[in-house]
């Protein structure tokens, strides 16, 4: 097991530094320059936006600057950020938290809610209420997360006001509520965010469990099972569920990358102060330092989820385990 992530984790490094080359490339490929906006300002010489470009060392081949990046990443640092002018590695941890509290409650919602309707689904293949998931969860999948958050912003924010339209928490009375306030108000602002982002997923993730629950209840043992009489709830958790999770304990490798490209979106949507939005930001700004520092955090994260996913599939199947 140890020479197992010892491996992964080499790999997550190469694959860190494969992104950080091909961000490094294209941001530099793209047509405009940081300083470009500055340099229509009134109150700023050409002379003030050239010292300020040598200071950040943009007057160097680009090989340089590559090179002079990678090794100052191989010590911890990020630089400094053009548009925010403070450390990349602080603004990038100031917003890491929103995201993983976004990420974290979406992946909830979206295993919780997907494996519950796939796995009845599939208790239930060709009924009506199979049909009526189907044609729900397909639906659901089919629709663009953006559009989805502006929805549900629209309907239960501005009609009906159950919601706040945006941000972490309320400027106004946090500070003053009590910590089982705060955590409240925190999650008032968190539902209409994750549950966006949770549905999506949740349809993908119930039209896969209910793929990977028919496959399981062809098989003799359900067979077996039911003929001793034991009820279809008892077959379906202590049987059925438990065998076709391992596919969806995969999937799970899968869905994390797809659940950061989403916040993205979301974080746009609802205005949440996490590395979405940081990063779109950046990008709008070209903001290099920062950037490249979103992508590099981002890459590793994508990596980490596959690494969990693939220790729980070899302690949950102990077929894939490597011998001795």
């Amino acid at each position: 097991m140890i020479a197992f992530v010892t491996r992964r984790l080499a790999q997550a490094l190469l694959i860190a530094l494969g992104v950080v080359t091909l961000t490094f490339i294209l941001l530099h490929a793209a047509p405009g320059d940081p300083f470009a906006a500055a340099a229509e300002s009134p109150y700023l010489s050409p002379q003030a936006i050239e010292q300020a470009r040598r200071n950040y060392g943009l007057d160097r081949p680009l090989w340089v600057q590559y090179l002079r990046y990678v090794g100052n990443l191989a010590r911890g640092d990020m630089g400094v950020s053009f548009s925010l002018h403070r450390p990349v590695s602080e603004a990038l941890l100031d917003a890491l938290p929103n995201t993983l509290l976004l990420a974290a409650a979406a992946l909830i919602l979206d295993f919780g809610l997907g494996i519950t309707v796939g796995t009845l689904q599939g208790m239930r293949a060709g009924t009506r209420l199979d049909r009526t998931l189907s044609i729900v969860t397909l639906a659901l999948f089919s629709t663009p997360v953006f559009w989805l958050g502006l929805m549900l912003l629209l309907v239960f924010s501005q009609t009906l006001g159950l919601f706040p339209v945006g941000g972490v928490t309320d400027p106004v009375l946090y500070p003053s509520l009590s910590p089982l306030g705060k955590l409240l108000d925190r999650l008032w602002h968190l539902c209409l965010p994750a549950w966006t982002l949770g549905l999506v997923g949740a349809a993908g993730t119930a039209r896969y469990q209910r793929a990977a629950i028919l496959e399981v209840v062809r098989q003799d043992f359900i067979r077996a099972a039911r003929a001793r009489g034991l009820s279809e709830r008892a077959v379906a958790m202590r049987h059925a569920l438990r065998n076709a999770l391992l596919p969806t304990i995969t999937l799970f490798g899968l869905t994390f990358p797809v659940l950061l490209s989403g916040a993205v979106l979301v974080e746009t949507v609802f205005s949440w102060p996490g590395m979405g939005k940081l990063t779109v930001d950046a990008v709008l700004r070209r903001d290099y330092p920062l950037v490249l520092g979103a992508t590099v955090l981002a890459a590793l994260m994508v990596v980490l989820g596959n690494l969990l996913a693939d220790l729980a599939y070899r302690v949950a199947d102990p077929r894939t385990r490597e011998e001795r």
